[in-house]
């Protein structure tokens, strides 16, 4: 999301009076790109504790050892205009936290990916929480798409390490349908959820055993989500691992013949 910005040899304002809740950063002169990034960090820094609608421009200002008139040099359109390329700079780090090695089984892999979503949620909890439960102020169809293309991303690395390069629509309805579950788990997570829900690993097992729980009923209905469970079951070899009490229980339930073809 590209934004026009003042000449990089252009004199930056004065620093501005102090937001009630920022302390005011050292002020330093910066090269325009530079500048862009650090302000961007700031707001995501601050939209990360905070709702969005919590935060002031003079708020992401103060933070920035900045002024108010050089954040609108840089960003026009405002806070809005800010928030969405502080969103933008999360989901591509949220997004890139769904690539993993092809490596092991495919419930290992992925265990070390919420393992990541979970460890950002946590880092990002304010912003994260107002944005998917739609509540937030700053809310548009911008930010929606933003979230959607994180959402896109997670469904398209779920099904290259299913190794399924054109799926079904019950395939592909299950999938997103965990998705869903994965962002209900965050939000409730997050709402003092976190004693209740127990430790981080073992939310992430339980929404492990969950993906493999979802295929099994779908492969009684739909033949793709058989031959992919079944090549999850065949990889299986050890006692070990996530959903390994789940796999043991389905090894030999799903013959050949058993799916509906």
């Amino acid at each position: 999301m590209d934004v026009s910005v003042a000449d990089a040899g252009a004199t930056e304002d004065a620093a501005a009076p102090a937001a009630p809740r920022a302390r005011r950063a050292p002020y330093r002169r910066l090269p325009v790109a530079k500048r862009r990034e650090q302000l961007i960090g700031v707001a995501l820094e601050l939209f990360s504790r905070h709702a969005p609608e919590e935060i002031s421009l003079d708020d992401v200002a103060t933070a920035a050892g900045a002024s108010r008139p050089l954040v609108y040099r840089y960003f026009p359109g405002g806070k809005q205009q800010l928030y969405e390329a502080a969103l933008r700079t999360a989901a591509t780090e949220l997004a890139g936290r769904f690539v993993e090695p092809a490596e092991g089984l495919p419930t290992e892999r992925l265990a070390h990916v919420l393992d990541r979503y979970f460890a950002f949620v946590a880092d990002h909890a304010a912003g994260y929480g107002a944005l998917l439960r739609g509540g937030s102020a700053v809310e548009t169809a911008r930010t929606s798409v933003i979230v959607d293309e994180v959402r896109r991303a997670a469904y398209a690395s779920l099904l290259e390490h299913l190794e399924v390069a054109e799926p079904g629509p019950r395939l592909s309805l299950l999938v997103r349908s965990w998705i869903a579950v994965v962002e209900a788990t965050a939000l409730t997570w997050l709402d003092d959820g976190r004693h209740e829900l127990g430790p981080v690993d073992e939310l992430r097992n339980w929404l492990v055993d969950e993906f493999v729980a979802m295929f099994a009923v779908a492969a009684l209905h739909d033949a793709q989500c058989a031959r992919v469970l079944r090549a999850m079951l065949t990889q299986y070899d050890s006692g070990t691992g996530p959903a390994a009490r789940l796999f043991g229980g389905l090894v030999g339930l799903l013959a050949p013949d058993a799916a509906t073809e």
